[in-house]
């Protein structure tokens, strides 16, 4: 596809959610997608699973007083089916705002209970291009989420012209991940995050992680990388104390969001704290040849006859190999003149 824009304005939402409300954040996220309308914003990246909310909980209390916690938090999450009940007003939100997204969710399974912690991207016009599910969920998340595969690790082709895909939190610590998506001609990466330096024993050092894998994507892949993070509000904390008790291993604030230029220069950001932001800059892809003049990771810098490199792409859960984001049959055969394409 060729690209429709030299210069695109991306922003990333510093954000937080209705916490364990998937209704009143999914309201949320439709007013920050009409706000970035508003203010010329092409392309909109969310923190990682703003909807609904960040498990923090995970982190503070013993396993088995986390039970009905998860089961709530399996009934918040979110289905991602074309038009469905839990996505179709954020389809329209883009659409009539103009506005792409990569919006971070813990998505449920349609008629399932299995979560996986997942980023979705829409096209401007509402279509669903696809969801990237994260590989492997870090430390205590694995009580929460399953592991995604190499069928959703790709780069989702924009009406702007542009590749987009994105991995979440400690994902980009996945050399394998990130050469993945350099590979499949990536342009520009979202970088989902949490507010891990109101965690503790990470206040001194997060936000410095965060920092150094986001620039370090932007250059090995020489790509513009947007960063959002969410930050922890009451809602969140009150919610935890009322449902699981006291705790002091997570505070209020947080969260690192910024837009870095290929180099890692800042574009915009970084910004912190409990301030809601669109992180908002304008990236010019006439300044990309200058940089691959240096360096090209998905062409000379390979060496592909020395670091040979390959990654499982088979789809392994059931609606992945259903190729769900398809049009229906129905559909395809309108748009192949009658004759319906073989699954």
């Amino acid at each position: 596809m060729a690209p429709k824009y030299t210069k695109v304005v991306v922003a990333a939402a510093h954000a937080a959610p209705v916490f364990m409300n998937k209704a009143a954040t999914t309201q949320k996220a439709i007013q920050l997608i009409e706000q970035a309308g508003k203010e010329g914003i092409q392309l909109l990246a969310f923190p990682e699973t703003f909807i609904p909310g960040y498990p923090y909980w995970i982190e503070c209390y013993p396993p088995l007083k986390q039970v009905g916690a998860l089961a709530k938090y399996a009934e918040e999450s979110v289905v991602v089916e074309p038009n469905g009940r839990d996505v179709s007003a954020i389809q329209d939100a883009c659409r009539r705002a103009g506005v792409a997204i990569n919006l971070g969710v813990s998505e449920r399974v349609a008629e399932g209970h299995t979560l996986f912690n997942s980023q979705i991207t829409i096209d401007s016009d509402g279509t669903i291009l696809g969801v990237h599910r994260k590989l492997q969920p870090t430390f205590v998340e694995r009580l929460v989420w399953a592991q995604g595969n190499g069928s959703t690790l790709r780069n989702w082709p924009l009406s702007l012209g542009y590749n987009v895909g994105g991995l979440a939190c400690w994902e980009h610590t996945m050399n394998g991940a990130r050469q993945a998506l350099i590979m499949q001609n990536q342009h520009i990466h979202a970088g989902a995050w949490p507010a891990l330096s109101t965690m503790a024993g990470f206040e001194a050092v997060a936000d410095a992680q965060i920092e150094a894998l986001m620039k370090a994507h932007a250059l090995t892949a020489q790509v513009f990388v947007i960063t959002a993070s969410n930050y922890v509000d009451n809602t969140c904390l009150e919610w935890m104390e009322e449902n699981l008790g006291p705790q002091d291993f997570v505070k209020a604030g947080g969260g690192w969001s910024s837009v870095l230029h290929p180099f890692c220069s800042f574009l915009a950001g970084p910004h912190t704290g409990s301030e809601e932001r669109l992180v908002k800059a304008e990236i010019d892809f006439s300044q990309i040849g200058a940089v691959k003049v240096w360096v090209d990771a998905a062409g000379h810098y390979q060496r592909p006859e020395i670091l040979k490199f390959s990654f499982d792409s088979q789809p392994h859960w059931a609606d992945e190999k259903l190729d769900r984001f398809r049009p229906r049959n129905e559909e395809r055969k309108a748009l192949d003149g009658g004759e319906e394409q073989s699954q």
